[in-house]
């Protein structure tokens, strides 16, 4: 890799692999103009039960003994390129070329991929810089001043990122599997396009112990790779990252951290107070959390890894919830005509094995009522009037919506789950 210039160069051993994803790999940015090489550490922990959509990989990429690059462009969401042999790294062209003596005499393969996992979003693959993989013969590029033998995985930072649900479930948690499912037990080197300066500090314990990170509504079923993982796994490695531990001092009320939405960002608790005040008689100890782009995310972590449950309404906050030690309680708050997205943290919050609950928001508990009349399809059939298009539901449920909840009601509903997180405080500390 030659350090002193724009050009970037690696080697790779016969066998090891550069892998460019559209699959897992998440783009982090809108462009490409620079690329930054991240080595990350091995790691090897835990088991994976994973229930989401699967993508099932027939033939690992580490079957592959000759020099070649292989592309699989058959899934509407992602690609996904694989260049097996020693590469060369040019960040001024972004290309990626694979070189070998036998490509002297054959005519070049060339490749180009946009290594984002959101390939059927024309207006977000619009930003993405596309990348060139392409192969030729020694000497055709200029000679290494540094070389790694550890196999590289390549993705790009734009799209959604700066957005906590889009950071980790598009982009780190796939990157975890793939990076411990293809590559157990290796070191491997992180190629990111472009990272923006705020987004190395904020992540650079989870991406030194990881390697690279992200989950998203395209998920693999990870046991039909060789070495599966799990949401659990990748819990525990961000109790590495952190290296945190537990007060031993016993605490005396389960300890709630409530997600606190503020601003005119739509789905806020208009009567958070009460809200509180419910929550504290029904006896859990409250603290509330109000998380921002500059929240560090240890102290994030600390905090919600010491508590025994938390509660929000439907958002990118409740990613969070991977912060959670297995068994604790979640409960989410979903807003009239959310019911049908609300699965994208449901279902990692029981891949988490947490204790998951749903309170679902009344008619009378929403704010469009003052906007709209019952009888409105907007309030009668959120469903039909929506069809589950996302610009409808964002719009309208989303950005529109606060939510006024019934305390009484929603005092049923905690006093189970004050019961679930006595149990498992009791059992935890």
């Amino acid at each position: 890799m030659v350090m002193k210039t724009a050009e970037r160069s690696f080697s790779v051993a016969a066998v090891a692999l550069v892998i460019v994803m559209a699959t897992y790999l998440v783009a982090l940015f809108s462009t490409v103009s620079d690329l930054k090489l991240i080595p990350s550490l091995s790691l090897s922990q835990g088991t994976l039960q994973q229930t989401w959509e699967s993508i099932k990989i027939d033939q690992p990429p580490q079957v592959m003994t000759s020099s070649t690059i292989i592309c699989d462009r058959s899934d509407t969401n992602y690609d996904i390129c694989s260049v097996n042999g020693s590469c060369h790294l040019d960040v001024r062209t972004q290309t990626i070329t694979l070189v070998d003596p036998t490509f002297a005499t054959s005519a070049p393969i060339v490749e180009k991929i946009k290594p984002y996992p959101r390939k059927a979003d024309n207006w977000i693959m619009s930003k993405i810089q596309e990348l060139t993989l392409t192969s030729g013969p020694m000497g055709m590029t200029r000679s290494c001043d540094i070389t790694h033998d550890s196999p590289a995985i390549v993705f790009s930072a734009g799209g959604y990122t700066g957005n906590i649900y889009h950071d980790f479930m598009d982009g780190f948690i796939p990157l975890f599997i793939t990076a411990n499912s293809v590559y157990p037990n290796r070191d491997v080197i992180l190629v990111v396009a472009n990272p923006k300066e705020w987004w190395m500090p904020k992540y650079t314990e989870v991406l030194a112990i990881v390697g690279l990170i992200s989950y998203g509504p395209t998920l693999m079923d990870s046991t039909q790779l060789p070495n599966p993982r799990s949401l659990v796994s990748f819990h525990n490695l961000l109790d590495k990252a952190f290296n945190t531990s537990l007060s031993t001092f016993k605490p005396q009320k389960p300890r709630l951290i409530l997600l606190s939405r503020y601003g005119d960002i739509g789905r806020v608790i208009l009567n958070e107070e009460k809200v509180i005040e419910m929550l504290e008689n029904v006896g859990f100890e409250v603290i509330t959390f109000r998380p921002s782009g500059t929240t560090s995310m240890r102290e994030a972590y600390e905090l919600i890894k010491s508590s025994h449950g938390m509660v929000g309404v439907h958002g990118a906050a409740l990613t969070h919830l991977l912060f959670l030690r297995p068994g604790s309680v979640f409960v989410q708050v979903v807003p009239i005509g959310v019911g049908w997205v609300a699965k994208c943290y449901g279902s990692p919050a029981k891949a988490m094995k947490l204790e998951y609950m749903e309170y679902t928001i009344d008619v009378g508990e929403s704010s469009l009522v003052e906007k709209y009349s019952r009888d409105d399809l907007v309030l009668k059939d959120p469903i039909a009037f929506s069809r589950m298009d996302w610009g409808v539901t964002k719009k309208v449920y989303l950005k529109e919506q606060d939510v006024r909840l019934d305390v009484n009601r929603f005092r049923n509903h905690m006093n189970k789950a004050y019961e679930k997180a006595k149990l498992f405080m009791d059992l935890n500390g």
